[in-house]
């Protein structure tokens, strides 16, 4: 964790557990405890929260560049969208846990039919108030594919997440293997 950070600004945040979207004041002490998949998770004198990417530089960072959007055109065979969808869906983190949703298990299912996106996935808690963050998150970077026209991302329940679903990239990020 690097700590000390004041902010540059005030800053959007959501706070973490609870998914409460709140603002950090300019000049607040804050500390980053992880920046993955465009995010950075923060504590601070007001607790635990996730600010966006696109908040970087209140941290005093750069924003990451995003790839340049590919002409109308150009359009992708649906194999390559649905690559594409798995990469995007990989840099979606929970923000307590360091690794991704795909490598946590938690994305059950993905369906692309004439650019239109749906995902199946869970939490490994249903009272966890991060879940709708996620859900948006996940839902916004299928957007940014280009062929993809729509997206919706589903919470569901069944089967229960357990750690047995965790890929064996996640466990070895998790200190299982």
């Amino acid at each position: 964790m690097s700590g000390g950070i004041k902010l540059k600004r005030d800053v959007e945040a959501t706070r973490i557990p609870s998914g409460e979207v709140f603002t950090i004041p300019a000049n607040t002490e804050v500390g980053v405890t992880q920046s993955l998949g465009d995010t950075y998770t923060i504590v601070c004198e007001l607790g635990m929260a996730r600010i966006e990417g696109k908040d970087a530089d209140a941290l005093g960072y750069e924003m990451a560049s995003k790839a340049a959007p590919i002409a109308n055109g150009d359009a992708l065979p649906p194999a390559e969208i649905e690559k594409q969808i798995w990469e995007k869906l990989k840099t979606v983190y929970d923000p307590e846990i360091p690794v991704n949703i795909v490598d946590l298990g938690l994305v059950y299912d993905m369906n692309l039919e004439n650019g239109k996106a749906e995902v199946k996935m869970t939490l490994t808690a249903p009272g966890c108030g991060m879940g709708p963050v996620l859900q948006q998150e996940a839902q916004k970077k299928i957007l940014d594919i280009p062929g993809v026209s729509s997206a919706e991302v589903f919470l569901v329940w069944d089967p229960p997440w357990h750690q047995g679903m965790i890929s064996e990239i996640g466990r070895m990020k998790l200190g299982m293997v």
